[in-house]
């Protein structure tokens, strides 16, 4: 068979063995089998470039470039749907539809209301070819990349009966399961954890890095069909042929003749939704007639043939067994409310959140109270109050906050004004060590690649890590290990029977480790952890404190005198220098050869041409991109803010600025600058 034969037979084999696994929920074939395919594809594919498909099953893998999204007007409006909350409003609507149809006979057509964030999917001749997000509803960004790492969502048809060119919406999801993995990936680097699968989808659809995208295994529900020539005039039956089509169409759409089977479909989803894989907050009425539809119209905000029915926060009752605290990489202290477990909004809780000492005391816990958890907006479960009056005898001890640190035994102390309580043994306390060198690893610190929690706490634990300092000491020992064959001879390798960490890996460190030498001041500040000095406070104390040895002798007065450091930040800075042992890994640390200090060529760039402003970039750029700009700013003494209010000094505005923002510029009398006049401004 010829290679453009075999590569043509092999797409069409993955696409529908893709379509078997991710949508009928029937394979045909073992992972093994289809991993075994899609590498001989991607490997036919590098070789023969010359029959490169964009719709390529290998392009689920997704890339590592960067993308600025375009804006793209879309073909027909996305408007948002009225709400209701009680079944009166139900009725309400039902009555107003059966009064604008003036007594014709009609169908509502049921469906669950996914929580996730709104795309249009655009096809032509059965390909994708756009996927545009919802944005104002007049225009969104243009993530086709990103979606077509979303192995529900088909890149090209199978044969059917599908217009030419006719669009689909739906839902973009994050299902509970990688919902919950992200965010306890997200706790141990003690990132910001998602609120919900609902912002999680949309914070990944808008990622740069679409193989970060196709990571999180995002899911799609589709919901509204749109064309010229569509099948039928029929809602319902234009999902089930866009089913038939290759599409993931929800099992849970039903057609209704009268208003009691309509809120019999609500209450009875109102208890089965706790059983599905995603999240969901509500259900949308639709009148099923597109003929009626177009009858009954719209309002300027809303159509009137459709409205959505939203859910209450859902909570249970359930008991508290014992409140246990975990400790973080800068020694904040968290309880969690250890639980028996209870389905909560489709998922076993068997954890909640407390937060902090202030909490525990205006819940007045004690151990074995019947609490309520709650998931409010599908959030992640807290604790929102006790039943009291199953209170008795049997009840434990009431829950007291910790005075010591569980992990090392250091008295906690309380800072000012702050509401969590730390350890404050930051030196020799096992959680923040592992945890400062977690840090010290990820992306936005140092970038280490290679090296994970487990990997760290596996080091740790067999006393190869005792700080960040051990990882320069073994994988690159100032600028001596060239190969690794020396690395090898140079190293005590009984760590070497660590699962999984073989030559290959040992490679990827080196060649990270030795990478992480170019990281610039700014990133290399973050990395060393020092308490409360985000990822923003280390540029702008990098501005202010050009070298690290400016930074350490700083007084007081002067930290507090840099753009939002405060009283905090100011005693954590100046507690940190004073500590000799965090001065020796500094001293080690620059001995490897990391950068603790602004270059020479940065230094020279810097100018006070932008003091004092705030600035909000907005648009499509030609000349640059937005973090070019966002980094000129920063260099001219300027401040990158991210929404517009009465305080932003100007707007840089490149091509299809959003309209929503370009109004509220105009009504607050906010100047417009376009990339010629600010590059001019600056030179």
């Amino acid at each position: 068979m010829e290679a453009k034969e075999r590569i043509e037979w092999l797409r069409k084999e993955l696409h529908r063995h893709n379509h078997n696994y991710y949508i009928l929920n029937n394979p045909e074939i073992s992972d093994l089998e289809f991993d075994k395919m899609m590498r001989e594809l991607q490997d036919l594919e590098q070789t023969h470039p010359e029959f490169y498909d964009p719709n390529s099953p290998t392009m689920r893998v997704g890339s590592d470039l960067n993308k600025e999204f375009n804006q793209v007007a879309h073909k027909y409006p996305m408007l948002s749907l009225a709400n209701t909350y009680s079944e009166a409003e139900v009725a309400d609507f039902y009555e107003r539809v059966k009064k604008g149809l003036e007594g014709e006979d009609f169908e509502i057509c049921c469906e669950l209301k996914y929580d996730g964030t709104s795309i249009s999917l655009i096809y032509e001749d059965g390909r994708l070819v756009q996927a545009i997000t919802r944005g104002d509803g007049v225009q969104g960004d243009d993530v086709t990349a990103n979606v077509k790492t979303i192995r529900s969502i088909p890149l090209q048809l199978a044969s059917g009966d599908y217009p030419r060119s006719f669009e689909i919406r739906g839902e973009i999801l994050m299902p509970w399961k990688v919902f919950e993995e992200l965010n306890l990936e997200r706790e141990a680097n003690e990132e910001p954890l998602f609120a919900n699968p609902r912002n999680a989808a949309s914070g990944t659809l808008k990622l740069q890095n679409s193989k970060e995208v196709a990571r999180r295994r995002l899911d799609s529900y589709l919901y509204y069909l749109l064309g010229e020539s569509l099948p039928t005039d029929g809602h319902f039956e234009n999902l089930q042929k866009a089913r038939s089509w290759g599409f993931k169409i929800s099992d849970g759409m039903k057609k209704c003749k009268t208003l009691q089977e309509v809120l019999d479909y609500i209450d009875y989803w109102d208890v089965e939704r706790k059983n599905l894989p995603v999240a969901t907050d509500g259900i949308v009425l639709k009148v099923n007639s597109l003929t009626q539809q177009r009858h009954l119209g719209y309002t300027a905000k809303s159509p009137r043939w459709a409205i959505a029915y939203k859910f209450q926060a859902e909570r249970a009752l359930t008991k508290l067994e014992k409140v246990t605290y975990q400790v973080g990489r800068t020694g904040v202290i968290t309880p969690v409310a250890n639980l028996t477990p209870v389905q909560l909004a489709g998922t076993i809780v068997k954890r909640a959140s407390i937060h902090n000492a202030d909490v525990i005391e205006g819940l007045d816990l004690h151990i074995g109270d019947m609490v309520y958890v709650e998931k409010g907006g599908e959030i992640i479960p807290k604790i929102t109050g006790v039943e009291s009056s199953f209170r008795n005898n049997l009840t434990g001890e009431k829950v007291r906050f910790i005075t010591v640190c569980p992990e090392c035994g250091t008295p906690l102390v309380r800072y000012e004004g702050e509401a969590a309580h730390y350890c404050p043994n930051d030196v020799t306390c096992p959680p923040q060590i592992k945890g400062k060198i977690e840090h010290f690893i990820s992306r936005k610190a140092m970038n280490i690649d290679g090296l994970g929690p487990e990997t760290v706490a596996l080091f740790y634990n067999a006393g190869y890590f005792q700080d960040v300092t051990s990882i320069y000491n073994i994988f690159y020992r100032k600028g001596e290990i060239q190969t690794l064959d020396e690395f090898y001879d140079k190293n005590p390798w009984e760590f070497m029977n660590i699962p999984g960490f073989k030559s290959k890996s040992v490679i990827k460190i080196m060649k990270s480790v030795k990478n992480s030498l170019l990281v610039p001041y700014p990133r290399v500040l973050f990395a060393l952890g020092i308490r409360f000095v985000g990822e923003t406070t280390a540029k702008l104390l990098a501005k202010s404190f050009p070298s690290i040895e400016l930074l350490a002798s700083a007084k007081f007065q002067d930290l507090l005198d840099v753009e939002g450091v405060g009283d905090v930040i100011a005693e954590s800075i100046i507690r940190y220098f004073a500590d000799e042992r965090n001065i020796h890994l500094i001293s080690e640390l620059k001995a490897n050869g990391l950068q603790f200090a602004l270059s020479e060529e940065t230094l020279t760039e810097r100018t006070d041409k932008l003091s004092g402003k705030s600035i909000v970039i907005s648009g499509v750029f030609s000349k640059h991109s937005r973090d070019e700009y966002k980094n000129m700013i920063e260099i001219h003494g300027g401040k990158n803010i991210g929404s517009i209010s009465s305080k932003t000094s100007f707007i840089l505005a490149g091509e299809n600025m959003g309209p929503a923002k370009l109004d509220k510029a105009q009504k607050l009398g906010i100047p417009i600058v376009n990339e010629d006049d600010f590059l001019s401004m600056i030179e």
